[in-house]
């Protein structure tokens, strides 16, 4: 790490980066608001060696992602668009439709997606999220520190 005789930053080098693992419990939890924890994270905000060009967020290890819940009326009126690049060729999905085709994953991943900024290293830093469908996950070697989303605010868990 250098230290700037000037402004005394810290500007972290990649060699000097630990990753660390993190699990969340989704079950019950607002998807925005996991996805917004989850982005955070993913990026290294967290961290007080943030720097929005180098890699420095964490591993975010998600279980329980069939239990997650949406807030208001979004689950029946939420719609996700995509384009093929053709001429008429919109395409519409919805939640209940993800979820009617087992891919429940996919409603957290576009969440987290949309909430990185564009580009290659957005890219690199959505491979470091992982989603489970039951409590159960490959992940215990890493030993992930677990994180308790409905202790950091009330509104986190719709009961």
């Amino acid at each position: 790490m250098y230290l700037s005789p000037i402004i005394m930053t810290p500007f972290i080098k990649n060699k000097d980066v630990k990753k660390n693992w993190y699990i969340v419990n989704a079950e019950n939890a607002v998807v925005g608001r996991l996805a917004a924890y989850i982005s955070k994270v993913l990026r290294g905000k967290n961290k007080s060696t943030f720097n929005p060009h180098i890699d420095n967020g964490d591993f975010v290890v998600v279980t329980n992602i069939d239990k997650i819940r949406f807030s208001g009326k979004k689950f029946k009126d939420k719609k996700y668009f995509r384009h093929t690049g053709h001429p008429g060729g919109i395409k519409v999905s919805s939640p209940i439709s993800l979820k009617e085709k087992n891919k429940t994953e996919e409603i957290l991943k576009l969440a987290v997606k949309r909430m990185l900024p564009g580009g290659p290293l957005a890219k690199k830093q959505l491979t470091k999220l992982k989603i489970y469908k039951g409590e159960s996950h490959p992940h215990e070697v890493q030993n992930p520190k677990i994180i308790d989303f409905e202790k950091l605010n009330k509104k986190n868990i719709i009961k």
